[in-house]
């Protein structure tokens, strides 16, 4: 064992220990979820918070996760290296990027320790950086083809394609590609769109406008909560909206530590996003949420969560607070939550509502890991309306001390019949299916 696992087992140890005799003296915390969550007071835990993440392990031959009643679930495609996000095209061809967190030299104790973490849970190294096309041609479930459809991309996330062009978010910026249906690879120069600054919450995800003039583009922060000054925080922890025939790019929403997953609800046509806040102030503090993203709205970031609750370790602008707008749902604390695709009533079986579905990739700073699950959160009228229902789950083992995988995107399969889920420690694309469907 070297060093720096050492030294993330030790500083784990403290960090629990801390949070368990937090919760010996105030109980245990109930999660926080739903649309008016009973959210704990934030208790800064220091210097050094908890690390509490498991050991990657990866699943075995013929072990899968578990699906809810009524479904069940299969291995698309396999094999893969650290696949993130997907994007299912007309000809129902799949393209999954392949990307990972990496960066520079530690700065602190903390960031050492953070790292070896990271590094044990397979969730920081060395990226892929390219996007693979997957093919299912006999429709039979499983993808038989697989091709690399792009390579040396600065850690690739969103994509979308809108006519004979491919876009793909990259951490430095959107970029466009020239492409034509059925194509197995991409050869032709990017055009660069958009530059952003990589590092920090890197993923970028993209999300086409309804009528196909403009993309969204979700961009994290740099930090936590603004440790490095507003500066450095600038034109980050926001959605980007992006007209594609003026390439004038401007912010659409802000205060959103890190938005991932953008999905439109189709109802009122509104915009959603799930966001991962803060950490450092509890296990159920903030929670994770899923909101209608308002033009022009504010979210809170750096200096409030959950509406207008100040944050007291951030030097705070009462102006600005007085401005945050409350988020819809509340996912509980640190759950993750990444994917989000729209889901219509009756996809799956068993699931007769519309609603949203969500991966939770899990958590990885709290003393009782959260999320590692995909879910579902029904909708009513342009509203979550109801609690949340587990679709997948089974990727952590019951002693939280190992990972066979972490959801992370979820997109509906082109026969509207199916989801599939992305798994980034499984290294697989998961289908989820009826039980009694064919194939």
């Amino acid at each position: 064992m070297g060093f720096y696992d050492v030294l993330a087992r030790v500083v784990a140890l403290v960090g629990a220990g801390a949070v368990k005799w937090r919760s010996l003296q105030g109980g245990a915390q109930s999660p926080a979820v739903g649309d008016a969550p009973q959210i704990p007071a934030g208790r800064p835990q220091g210097r050094i918070p908890t690390l509490k993440m498991p050991t990657a392990r990866g699943w075995a031959p013929g072990q899968l996760p578990t699906a809810a009643p009524g479904l069940k679930v299969n291995a698309f495609a396999s094999g893969l290296k650290h696949p993130r996000w997907m994007l299912v095209l007309p000809n129902g061809d799949v393209t999954v990027a392949e990307a990972l967190q990496s960066g520079g030299k530690p700065q602190t104790l903390f960031d050492h320790a953070m790292v070896a973490t990271m590094r044990r849970a397979a969730a920081f190294g060395e990226s892929p950086n390219r996007i693979t096309l997957l093919r299912d041609a006999d429709r039979d479930g499983v993808a038989e083809e697989r091709h690399v459809l792009l390579e040396n991309q600065r850690q690739p996330f969103g994509m979308a394609l809108l006519g004979d062009t491919f876009y793909v978010g990259n951490t430095d910026g959107v970029m466009a590609f020239a492409y034509a249906e059925g194509d197995t690879s991409i050869s032709a120069p990017a055009r660069r769109l958009t530059t952003f600054k990589p590092d920090g919450h890197w993923t970028r995800s993209l999300l086409p406008s309804p009528d196909g003039r403009r993309l969204y583009v979700g961009v994290g922060s740099l930090t936590n909560i603004a440790e490095g000054g507003l500066e450095v925080e600038e034109g980050r922890a926001c959605i980007y909206e992006l007209d594609l025939e003026t390439n004038h790019c401007r912010v659409f929403a802000s205060g959103l530590r890190n938005p991932v997953g953008m999905a439109w609800e189709p109802v009122t046509r509104r915009l959603w996003t799930v966001v991962n806040e803060r950490d450092g102030l509890g296990d159920e503090t903030p929670p994770d949420y899923l909101t209608a993203v308002t033009e022009g709205g504010f979210y809170g970031w750096p200096f409030c969560y959950w509406g207008q609750t100040v944050d007291d370790r951030v030097p705070q602008d009462a102006a600005k607070v007085a401005t945050a707008l409350t988020p819809d749902y509340a996912l509980g604390g640190h759950t993750a939550s990444l994917g989000l695709c729209w889901m219509p009533a009756g996809t799956l079986p068993g699931f007769d509502v519309d609603g949203m579905v969500i991966g939770q990739h899990g958590s990885w700073n709290r003393s009782t890991l959260s999320g590692y699950r995909v879910v579902f959160v029904p909708f009513a009228d342009g509203r979550p309306a109801g609690p949340v229902r587990d679709i997948l789950w089974g990727f952590l083992a019951p002693d939280e001390s190992v990972s066979y995988g972490r959801p992370v995107g979820v997109v509906i399969g082109l026969d509207a019949h199916s989801l599939l889920v992305a798994d980034d420690v499984g290294d697989v694309i998961w289908r989820v299916t009826g039980a009694g469907s064919n194939p």
